[in-house]
């Protein structure tokens, strides 16, 4: 009687269920909660420790948009205050090596794109512009007397003659692109083939309108960077501006790169006669992240050993520059250690590792390689350091990113920021535990368990089983806002976030088991996972559902044409047919396994559309035109499918998102889809 109660409510009185529906949303984490929430980006700290700052986002679901202040800290907590205006962008804080100053990247008044600016930290004042980058700026480091960046740029041209071209680009009324060869796209962008990103350095004192001071680095040496993707992270200098190390690619095919490590000495005056040399021209997979050591004299980065696998296992390399000989330091461990930064004595190396479903600090000795968990529970970014102490932010299932201090020995934290207290504050919030069960081959396959807000255990409860991407990612202890844990339990659901077979964090063996059959032991794992809650008193195997995206939207394809107790599923992005994936940005399993046309067994052994003639279940597929690492084709295929076989199916589609959804007010309405095509199938709540 009370359904049909409820049933009738919603169809005379729509303005006072809308009106119980805010009441009952009161407590919960909904997504318009999320959506208030500040967001706090990685810090830096001056290497005195005085200054701790860091980027925060916050959004206006109002207008869709994002703005990106710049925050003040104190190590002791009693300070938090911005430091850049309200309305004005700002990112990749740097500090000068002196502490005294403070760079970073905005895009101001009448800049055309994002442009290096210095406040000044000891006296009151404005930030000022020092450059005038046609092509913007990004990747920012200060060393020595300059600032390094890079700018994607057409190497045959003057900065003058790139304004120009800039301006000419904006006003045609031809839209057509061209290629001739690969990289087309990265992820939800396309490349213009005529443009190269190179490194470049300006005098932290040059004049902003003189173009003259900026000196090319990386051109002059006949290489550029990665052409699909580069950051700070791409590139290092040392302290004393003598040596520069980058990434780039080793060989001339671009198809599938062979990223390497350059190094170049920059003590000459002229740098048009300096030279260049390929490190790791002998590995065939990515070394990656260059860093200096304090003294300058090793050069530190990451490196992998399987060509065409980019989960594999990521190794730290020490290079002596002087005896010009490589170590690997952690080639014992089988963790990856793909974020690091030396410490300050040069002794070791800070990272945040990704370690069972947790992301940890570690230290790690740079002569014996052997690793220290500086923490245990809840997550960590990147950590940097001053004087005996770590700053990074910290985050959980149960709160977003918080700034924190850490005692590096024993891993006592404390909070430096109070941002999203108010919103927590007014909150119940669920609780989640870690299990273990037995998957594919009898292996332990670790699985988050979250409860719904006021969880009793002699109640049934209906089941949301999430299925993660990558597929070499892990679900890990942290706040996500595209996949909120938390939300999605408020709804009514116990959910579940197995770390199936190919998770990341669990080691290499247990990555790598996965390929090229992506179908068999991650399904069989979401079977057990499956079975392990058909067990549970109170679940309710009358409403279960399920749900992921890309990889994980692959995998719930996959489940479409098994035979599955789930009433509904979302399938987000998904990979549905391996064979028109080569469309993307990047084709799955061409580059270590072979293409379709060499391996065809691979590719019909595991692509999800083969199953189609079973497909029975009721499907939301949801895609972004934007997606060009899955490309929108994907989406509509498997509906066109759903529909031309009668099943239940809805189609949501973004033109303006991409892989994921990451405008306000899409989101919003994202979530609020979801939970209503569960709710149809599967009603959440207690019984």
């Amino acid at each position: 009687m009370r359904t049909v109660y409820l049933m009738l409510v919603l169809c005379l009185l729509p303005g006072m269920l809308l009106a119980s529906e805010n009441n009952n949303d009161d407590t919960r984490l909904s997504v318009e909660r999320l959506w208030q929430m500040q967001r706090i980006g990685s810090p830096v700290v001056s290497d005195d420790g005085n200054y701790i700052v860091a980027p925060v986002t916050r959004y206006d679901v109002k207008e869709d948009k994002a703005q990106t202040r710049l925050w003040l800290f104190s190590a002791d907590g009693k300070q938090q205050r911005p430091l850049t205006a309200d309305g004005l962008r700002a990112s990749e804080p740097v500090f000068s090596p002196d502490g005294k100053t403070l760079a970073f990247i905005s895009q101001r008044d009448k800049d055309e794109a994002g442009q290096i600016y210095l406040l000044a930290m000891d006296k009151p004042g404005e930030a000022q512009r020092l450059s005038e980058v046609p092509t913007g700026v990004s990747g920012l480091k200060w060393r020595g007397k300059h600032l390094y960046f890079i700018s994607r740029v057409w190497p045959d041209k003057s900065w003058d003659e790139m304004s120009a071209q800039l301006k000419a680009d904006k006003d045609k009324k031809l839209s057509a692109m061209q290629w001739n060869a690969l990289p087309y796209s990265s992820f939800d962008r396309y490349l213009d083939e005529n443009r190269q990103a190179h490194l470049f350095r300006i005098a932290a004192t040059a004049s902003a309108t003189n173009s003259g001071d900026i000196q090319p680095l990386t051109q002059p040496l006949g290489q550029q960077l990665p052409r699909a993707n580069q950051s700070a992270s791409s590139y290092d200098v040392d302290s004393k501006e003598q040596y520069l190390a980058f990434n780039a690619n080793g060989w001339d095919n671009q198809v599938d790169a062979k990223i390497d490590i350059f190094l170049s000495q920059l003590g000459s005056a002229n740098l048009e006669q300096q030279t260049v040399e390929n490190l790791t021209k002998d590995n065939q997979a990515p070394d990656s992240n260059p860093q200096f050591s304090p003294d300058g004299k090793s050069l530190a980065f990451s490196r992998q050993l399987i060509h065409g696998f980019y989960a594999d296992t990521a190794r730290l390399v020490i290079y002596d520059i002087a005896k010009q000989s490589s170590r690997v330091v952690t080639s014992d461990w089988d963790r990856s250690v793909s974020s690091f930064r030396w410490a300050n004595d040069g002794r070791g190396f800070y990272a945040s590792i990704d370690d069972a479903a947790t992301r940890r600090l570690y230290h790690i000795d740079a002569r014996s390689g052997k690793p220290r968990a500086i923490t245990k529970a809840t997550s960590f970014g990147q950590p940097v350091q001053a004087g005996n102490s770590l700053f990074a932010t910290n985050d959980s299932f149960l709160y977003p990113a918080r700034l924190v201090k850490v005692d590096p020995r024993n891993g006592n934290t404390r909070r430096l920021d109070s941002f999203n207290d108010d919103i927590l504050s007014q909150v119940e919030l669920g609780t989640f535990e870690s299990v273990n069960y037995k998957g594919a081959d009898g292996k332990d396959i670790q699985m988050w368990v979250h409860y719904p807000p006021g969880f009793d255990s002699s109640k049934k409860y209906p089941l949301l089983m999430l299925i993660h991407g990558g597929p070499h990612n892990a679900f890990t202890d942290s706040f996500s806002y595209r996949w909120n844990s938390q939300t999605f339990a408020s709804w009514g659901y116990v959910t579940a976030w197995p770390n199936f077979h190919g998770s990341s964090g669990f080691g290499q063996d247990f990555a790598d088991a996965i390929n090229p059959d992506w179908r068999t032991k991650p399904l069989a794992d979401i079977q057990a996972a499956t079975n392990w809650f058909e067990n549970q008193s109170w679940i309710d195997t009358e409403r279960m559902v399920a749900g992921g995206a890309s990889y994980g939207g692959y995998l719930t394809s996959i489940l479409l044409g098994t035979e599955h107790p789930f009433k509904a599923l979302l399938i987000h992005a998904a990979v549905y047919n391996m064979y028109s994936q080569m469309a993307a940005d990047f084709a799955v399993h061409s580059t270590r396994f072979g293409s379709f046309w060499d391996t065809p067994e691979i590719y019909k052994s595991i692509s999800p559309h083969y199953a189609a003639g079973n497909f029975t279940t009721p499907t939301l597929v949801i895609h972004g035109q934007q997606d060009l690492r899955v490309p929108v084709g994907q989406g509509f295929e498997l509906f066109r499918t759903l529909q031309s076989r009668g099943v239940e199916s809805r189609m949501i589609y973004f033109p303006d998102e991409n892989h994921w959804i990451l405008k306000p007010n899409n989101s919003i309405y994202w979530y609020h889809e979801v939970k209503d095509w569960f709710n149809r199938f599967a009603e959440p709540g207690a019984r």
